[in-house]
């Protein structure tokens, strides 16, 4: 496991990592560095800014999304990616249409803040 700046919370009865500024989440070794950490101390959800996004993350065509996004299910793990990508989502119909997707689904979620996270998390219950 990395060490890396986090802080764990419990948001409507759910652990979650949620993660401060640092590495990138640019391949599924990062990806797996987080499930590592969060899965070590009892998360059930990785909240990661969406500034540790890269662009590569954010062009689907590259399927770093895609393959970031397995891996968290694989180990039945939810990802949040918190913070405003408006400005992304306006330039390209396919990284909108997955956001909107995803946002439906239970596995990744695209939100504005923890404070999102939250009452999402109460609206899907424990």
């Amino acid at each position: 496991m990395t060490e890396q700046p986090f802080t764990m919370r419990d948001m409507a009865g759910v652990t979650v990592l949620v993660c401060a500024d640092g590495p990138p989440l640019a391949d599924e070794r990062a990806a797996l560095d987080l499930i590592g950490d969060a899965g070590y101390r009892g998360a059930r959800w990785v909240a990661v800014p969406a500034a540790r996004c890269g662009d590569d993350f954010f062009r689907l065509r590259t399927r770093i999304a895609g393959d970031i996004v397995q891996k968290f299910a694989n180990y039945r793990m939810g990802l949040a990616i918190l913070g405003d990508i408006r400005s992304r989502t306006a330039t390209s119909t396919a990284l909108r249409d997955f956001v909107r997707e995803s946002n439906r689904g239970g596995q990744l979620w695209f939100l504005p803040d923890e404070d999102a996270l939250a009452a999402r998390l109460v609206e899907s219950g424990p």
